[in-house]
């Protein structure tokens, strides 16, 4: 497999409080019409996605941003603004800055919930859409569980001790070995004095805590709304073990969305990293247009 190195630039954005810096990834020909997007997890960054952008290069311009407040990308100076409209509005600006009409979309949990809200637009740029172990309705049971670390203040004296914690919290990803871990967690965490840190707000935490109940009921109502209104190809991915993304969801979401179809990864919670060649290939077949 070719080995393709990632070009590292950043595109400024706005909110209500201010200027914000977005730093993405792009790999292969910055002149290829053809673009997908990767939009990552709540508390990850772009480089979750280094390994499938090395196989997607080749046919694809493939852009992975860190969402605002994560990886490499600047920090809120209003935390509130940790919220998806935000992110949609963001993408927008990133989309604008690549120049292009249409993208495809892969978006991991937080990135297929950005994903579903610029969907469901008039005139959206997604032309195909897949969402990785996530839907509008959320089990509470995995919000309680993200609850627990989201935000809570971490160090550690190694890059390997902060990989360990990560692989605490995250395990459900399923299988992998201690080089490709290493590779998804250390673009996660910044060298501070003699130690590290995670690579994102802790401030996310807040916001994600402050949410109402009626606010979430409301951003579900919307996200329905947006699956349902996307005129594109939807494939929705889940983990055959995954408390975020539960079979009801996922049927329902069938039900809802124009085209769609869904594929479940089995031995895996939340979510798929599609580090694996046998879960890139099916990234693969469905932005190729297979009718698997």
């Amino acid at each position: 497999m070719p080995s393709h190195v990632p070009r590292l630039s950043n595109v400024q954005c706005l909110s209500p409080s201010g200027l914000h810096r977005m730093a993405y990834a792009e790999w292969g020909d910055p002149d290829n019409p053809r673009v997908l997007v990767c939009v990552h997890g709540l508390t990850r960054c772009g480089r979750d996605f280094d390994a499938l952008a090395n196989v997607f290069a080749n046919d694809y311009r493939v852009v992975c941003p860190d969402v605002v407040g994560r990886g490499q990308s600047s920090w809120l100076a209003n935390p509130a603004g940790y919220v998806v409209p935000q992110y949609v509005s963001d993408m927008v600006t990133l989309i604008a800055r690549l120049g292009v009409a249409t993208v495809d979309w892969f978006g991991t949990s937080m990135g297929g919930l950005i994903g579903m809200g610029l969907a469901g637009l008039p005139d959206t740029p997604i032309r195909n859409l897949l969402l990785n172990d996530v839907g509008p309705h959320i089990d509470a049971g995995a919000l309680a569980r993200i609850g627990q670390y989201v935000g809570i203040p971490k160090r550690f004296a190694t890059l390997d001790e902060g990989a360990d914690y990560l692989w605490s919290i995250s395990s459900a990803f399923g299988p992998h070995t201690r080089e490709e871990w290493l590779g998804l967690s250390e673009p996660l965490l910044k060298a501070d004095g003699d130690g590290y840190v995670l690579r994102y707000d802790p401030s996310i935490g807040a916001a994600f805590a402050a949410i109402p109940p009626e606010a979430i009921a409301a951003g579900e109502a919307m996200l329905w709304a947006s699956l349902a209104a996307f005129p594109g190809r939807t494939l929705v991915v889940r983990g055959e073990q995954s408390d975020l993304l539960s079979r009801k969801t996922q049927e329902q979401m069938l039900a809802h969305a124009q085209h769609a179809r869904a594929v479940e990864i089995p031995g895996v919670g939340h979510a798929p990293t599609f580090v694996h060649a046998d879960q890139i290939e099916i990234a693969r077949r469905f932005f190729e247009g297979y009718a698997d």
